[in-house]
């Protein structure tokens, strides 16, 4: 199954240090255009996390696991047409790629959690992504909860303050 992301995922994890281990859950992760606009303009307003971001990045790199996409054809078109305007471009882009092609949706933005809900679109976040890293065994619960409290610190708004009560 493809996974799309959009930046607050890649943010949270940009911000402690652990994009690895989203590539280690996903192999590939897909990112419209948007999404890596998105993150050149946090760059600039001094989110330096996003630095070298590049490095991940095909086609800047051929060994690159963040790969950039773009919306195409008319049914995707029609797609990003049809979403609500208070969607940031990078979360539509995620959106109708993500409903069009049938792929996964990573995102901790309430609106576009909703409006994949609405879509009927497969979707995770953050929260999710540690919990698979934790019963992948990519990670112990303790590092989990460890990295959780940080992406809390660092401004995300998590529903659950203690993964283990999602691993029961």
């Amino acid at each position: 199954m493809s996974i799309i992301s959009n930046t607050t995922v890649l943010s949270n994890f940009a911000a402690i240090g652990q994009l690895d281990l989203l590539r280690q859950l996903y192999g590939v992760l897909y990112i419209p255009t948007e999404v890596y606009e998105e993150m050149r303009d946090g760059l600039e307003e001094g989110y330096l996390f996003y630095a070298g971001l590049e490095r991940h990045i095909y086609p800047f790199v051929t060994e690159g696991w963040l790969w950039l996409i773009s919306v195409t054809g008319e049914q995707e078109l029609k797609l990003r047409g049809e979403l609500p305007l208070n969607l940031h471009p990078g979360e539509a882009a995620c959106l109708a790629i993500a409903q069009h092609r049938g792929w996964t949706l990573l995102t901790d933005d309430l609106a576009a959690r909703k409006e994949a809900a609405r879509r009927g679109i497969n979707k995770s976040g953050s929260v999710g992504c540690l919990v698979l890293a934790v019963e992948r065994g990519h990670c112990s619960l303790e590092e989990a909860n460890h990295w959780l409290q940080t992406m809390i610190k660092h401004n995300y708004r998590s529903p659950v303050l203690d993964l283990s009560v999602l691993l029961e």
